[in-house]
């Protein structure tokens, strides 16, 4: 079952749990100036990567080539975190729902001529890249009006983020901060004690990820490639997380 099917499936079920409530559940739940809850839920992380489209000597042949980098997997991460809203009016809140993710993304090299590429660590033409993100957001949310025992909403806004897993002995670094915006949508559902809120985020990360070799002593002569490959590495992410306030 493909992520999208995955996604029809949660949204058709809270739903179908919601109207068969008799009823309207936590009716003065939205009149409250402030309310918090948490967060978890699952991220698709990925890198827009630009070419440096430098000449580098090929460890193998000894010639020189150009390298072209690319994200070839995706593993599903996993990211919790905690919600704080306030009330704004009848349809506007302000959201900051700070929390930590954990992902992973592989990216694969290859030669424009076509010749073997191949690092000190025998992983072959890949490396594999791992973040630990915490991050800080703040989010202007807009809901449409409540309709029995759910309400669709849009949410928008940005924040900052800090890489808290840098390990400086794999080929390719990340800088520890990243700022970023977020657009995205989602449903709240009324129960009788709390919301459920099935939600889905596109995040765009803007500050440049890789960190340059320079001054990396532990990093092997014929790993440099994996770097040196790469001009900018950005963040892009999609997200879908489970809301209960």
């Amino acid at each position: 079952m493909n992520s999208k099917k995955i996604i029809f499936f949660v949204v058709l079920c809270s739903w179908f749990m919601a109207t068969k409530v008799m009823g309207q559940n936590n009716p003065y739940v939205d009149d409250r100036p402030v309310h918090f809850g948490f967060q978890l839920g699952v991220n698709f992380m990925s890198f827009t990567v630009h070419d440096s489209e430098m000449p580098i000597v090929n460890p193998l042949t000894g010639e020189t080539e150009i390298y072209h980098a690319r994200v070839s997997s995706l593993l599903p991460g996993f990211n919790v975190g905690f919600i704080t809203d306030v009330r704004l009016s009848r349809h506007l809140s302000l959201r900051c729902c700070p929390g930590m993710q954990f992902s992973s993304r592989t990216l694969s090299y290859k030669t424009e001529s076509g010749h073997p590429v191949e690092g000190s660590l025998g992983n072959g033409s890949t490396t594999d890249v791992l973040s630990i993100p915490v991050y800080i957001p703040l989010y202007l949310k807009w809901a449409a009006e409540r309709e029995g025992n759910y309400r669709p909403y849009v949410i928008g806004g940005g924040g900052v983020a800090f890489n808290v897993s840098r390990d400086r002995e794999k080929p390719v670094l990340l800088n520890t901060m990243d700022y970023f915006c977020e657009v995205g949508l989602g449903c709240d559902f009324y129960f009788s004690w709390f919301k459920f809120c099935p939600e889905i985020t596109y995040r765009i990360g803007f500050a440049n990820q890789l960190s340059p070799t320079d001054g990396r002593m532990e990093l092997a002569p014929q790993d440099l490639f994996y770097t040196q490959s790469i001009d900018r590495l950005l963040n892009r992410q999609l997200v879908l997380t489970f809301n209960f306030e």
